[in-house]
């Protein structure tokens, strides 16, 4: 009587029959925002979370994932309307954004949230975005705030002179003179703090588009 033996069948692993296919989740190119939108919102709620959602349901981001990034702005990334921008992305998407917010439950205390954008006149070339978070502060300032610091950071990139003796608007004049920065602008949200103390919560967002 012959014993049983369990066969193993063997395969061949040398590296003859090992093929490697390059995963094109490598490429950079990819994870380059081609698109973006600006958009903004408030909300009130007894909680302060809500008072967020509510915010960001206002700018009609609330049903994204939504990711935090630092502030440049790609090169020959196309800026679209907000329901432009929302017409290519479905609820649950990781997303990412440029996000400003502010909240307060403060009667009456004056918020803002801005994003401020300067984009260079070579669009070969990437832009800034900045974000600003203020209190007692009109939108009118805010915005001027972030699109200043945006404009400035856009400048030194590009080798303008910053001179500290000038005033900020000689610079900001200089720099437009130069050809170099295309424009500059801003979206920004403010409220005044709810009478009863409810949370205030304002949000201004650049939304970015793969």
């Amino acid at each position: 009587m012959t014993e049983r033996q369990d066969r193993i069948p063997m395969t061949n692993t040398t590296s003859e029959n090992i093929t490697t296919t390059p995963t094109t989740l490598s490429n950079p190119i990819l994870y380059v925002p081609k698109i973006m939108f600006l958009t903004k919102g408030k909300g009130l709620h007894k909680d302060y979370l809500t008072s967020f959602e509510l915010a960001l349901r206002d700018a009609e981001i609330a049903d994204l994932n939504l990711v935090s990034v630092s502030s440049i702005k790609p090169a020959q990334c196309k800026i679209v309307s907000r329901q432009e921008g929302r017409k290519l992305l479905m609820s649950g998407q990781v997303v990412f954004t440029v996000l400003a917010r502010s909240s307060t439950n403060e009667p009456n205390r004056l918020i803002a949230a801005s994003v401020g954008l300067a984009s260079p006149a070579d669009n070969t070339q990437y832009g800034y975005l900045s974000e600003h978070h203020s209190t007692g502060e009109t939108a009118q300032k805010a915005g001027d705030y972030a699109e200043d610091m945006a404009m400035e950071m856009l400048a030194t990139t590009l080798g303008l002179p910053n001179d500290p003796s000038l005033t900020w608007n000689q610079r900001e004049e200089q720099w437009k003179l130069s050809g170099k920065i295309y424009k500059t602008q801003n979206i920004t949200q403010s409220a005044q703090g709810n009478k009863d103390g409810l949370w205030t919560t304002v949000v201004s967002a650049a939304i970015l588009i793969l």
